[in-house]
């Protein structure tokens, strides 16, 4: 049974840290999420009425919005308008209490309404300012908007993907976000690192280009163009770096990956397979010879798995220690052994729905223990609990909600 998580006080090795968020859909509420994940408070700012552009991407259950509910998670969330004088100077007391703001307008908007890094950081000098945005603060493209498939694309990830010889493919997942805002956690935690123990160090921006994110995340891709000449583009399932590696069909019209990526794995696997020729085989002798053969290699791998049910192979490998997973769905994951044992998915209180699932925290820490406390709050939903902390009264609370500043 998973367990259920309600909403306490923040726990982890980040507590006490506290985050304003003002961006929008993925990579910048994702960077402050996995933040919160790990301890930081953070409160997350939306527009009045309209709130998140992400609230309204399927999936809904109801008309609530269930991707919402993950990338916004342990968060409390209030409205804000801050194109208005009465919104900016809500923002400014906002400033004054947390730590790192959070924004990835594109470059210059936050300026173009006077909330420049010079007001933010008279109001507070210590704060962090972490900026995402799809091509960063300089450069020819800093105005451009853009998307994860955009993203993916200009890295050359896209180009990776797909059938050898066919159109490029896309993932069905964006992909570049989370990656740009794990890229933007890492930033937030170096500059709080680096300010920790200097009570006068200036707050710095980081600029986070997802686009960047995407590159580096893709290692080799530059530096084997640099020295070898060399534009890698897609191959299928096929692994382009190893051999065999690719996803095979059993005899029972399911699915394997596998991957034989060293040596001594590739020499448990043909033996696995009764193929124990193959080690000999000059043409499969090591691995740059079997990538140079992979097509080769790939057939005759292929023959033999698909003369065994899933059931079948798995018992052949786990006794040879060849590591391979089956194609899993959200209802495989769900049903795993190992993830029930691990509570990979967890049980989590929710104000709309009731208990929903979701991920656990990752990592997990052995003396601060880490929790989903809540999914993603309601529109609004902690206004009058923040703003009264501000020392809004209950009058001035309703004048700001009817003039549309929150």
């Amino acid at each position: 049974m998973s367990e259920t998580f309600d909403a306490t006080a923040p726990s982890g090795p980040l507590t006490g840290l506290r985050i304003l968020d003002i961006s929008t859909v993925i990579a910048g509420p994702f960077a402050s999420t996995l933040l919160a994940d790990l301890g930081a408070e953070v409160l997350k700012v939306e527009m009045p009425e309209t709130g998140d552009a992400l609230r309204r991407l399927a999936p809904h259950k109801d008309g609530v919005p269930l991707w919402w509910k993950v990338t916004n998670r342990n968060k409390k969330g209030i409205t804000l308008d801050l194109r208005k004088p009465d919104g900016k100077a809500l923002l400014g007391r906002l400033v004054a209490q947390h730590d790192v703001l959070v924004e990835n307008f594109r470059s210059g908007t936050l300026d173009g309404w006077g909330i420049t890094r010079a007001w933010l950081q008279d109001i507070n000098p210590r704060l962090t300012i972490l900026r995402v945005t799809g091509f960063g603060q300089t450069g020819p493209y800093r105005s451009t908007p853009g998307f994860a498939r955009v993203f993916e694309a200009m890295s050359g990830f896209t180009r990776m993907c797909g059938e050898d010889g066919g159109t490029p493919l896309h993932l069905g997942y964006p992909i570049s976000d989370p990656i740009g805002g794990l890229f933007g956690a890492i930033g937030v935690l170096a500059e709080l690192y680096r300010i920790k123990d200097n009570p006068a160090a200036r707050g710095q921006e980081i600029d986070c280009a997802v686009a960047e994110a995407m590159m580096r995340t893709l290692e080799f891709l530059a530096i084997e163009y640099d020295q070898l000449g060399a534009v890698r583009v897609a191959s299928g399932n096929r692994s382009q770096y190893a051999a065999p590696g690719n996803i095979y069909a059993t005899a029972d019209g399911k699915w394997a990956s596998i991957a034989a990526s060293t040596q001594s794995i590739f020499e448990r696997f043909c033996k696995a397979l009764e193929l124990e020729d193959l080690i000999s085989d000059a043409r499969f002798i090591d691995n740059p010879a079997r990538v140079k053969n992979n097509h080769a290699i790939d057939k005759i791998v292929s023959d033999a798995i698909s003369r065994l049910t899933l059931d079948e192979l798995r018992n052949r490998l786990q006794a040879h220690e060849v590591g391979f997973s089956p194609i899993y769905d959200a209802a495989d994951i769900f049903a795993d052994p190992h993830f029930i044992a691990r509570q990979a998915i967890v049980s989590v209180a929710d104000e709309e729905l009731g208990d929903v699932r979701m991920q656990c925290v990752v990592p997990r820490f052995s003396e601060t223990p880490v929790s989903v406390r809540r999914a993603g709050p309601s529109l609004g939903q902690h206004n009058d609990e923040i703003y009264g902390a501000l020392g809004l009264n209950v009058q001035e609370i309703e004048r700001l909600r009817k003039a549309g500043t929150i």
